[in-house]
């Protein structure tokens, strides 16, 4: 069994109700247990400026299935709930992002463990940090803590919901 961390954000319709349904829908993955969720933050658009903000939160599982079969059931609770792909950063009902999968290190060209980005985005980090603080980053040989306090000043706003 490892421990996994999974990225989840909307910002499209009622965004928090989003984030809330993927986090049950999680929960019925056949080998994966979650273990915790961090709080839901409210984020600013990275990439395309011009969209609504997001929610964004990060989940702690302990997975008995394969990064590949984990990356499949996330695409597949994206596209239940209306996910449509259509550009690169655009918006989006559900994004579900494999962050980490224990200290694996996978480069294939849909699947990049750890998430390749996850170091320089603040609505990953603050809540990553939440659940997972000690965790080490694999390439960058880091604790999560770490890498929120390295991060520098930006406009990425990261502000924590009711």
């Amino acid at each position: 069994m490892k421990h996994a961390f999974v990225g989840i954000g909307s910002n499209l319709g009622d965004r928090r109700k989003n984030c809330v349904e993927a986090v049950e829908r999680l929960k019925e993955v056949r080998g994966c247990e979650l273990i915790q969720c961090s709080r839901w933050y409210l984020t600013s658009p990275v990439g395309m400026q011009d969209q609504n903000r997001f929610v964004n939160g990060v989940a702690r599982l302990d997975v008995k299935i394969s990064a590949r079969e984990l990356l499949d059931r996330l695409l597949s609770i994206e596209a239940a709930m209306g996910r449509v792909r259509s550009e690169k950063w655009g918006p989006r009902i559900m994004d579900l992002d494999v962050l980490l999968y224990g200290t694996d290190i996978l480069e294939e060209a849909d699947l990049k463990i750890p998430h390749p980005e996850m170091h320089r985005r603040r609505f990953v980090l603050v809540p990553l940090a939440e659940v997972a603080p000690d965790v080490i980053h694999p390439v960058l040989n880091k604790r999560v803590f770490e890498l929120l306090e390295e991060l520098e000043e930006d406009d990425q706003e990261v502000t924590l919901l009711d």
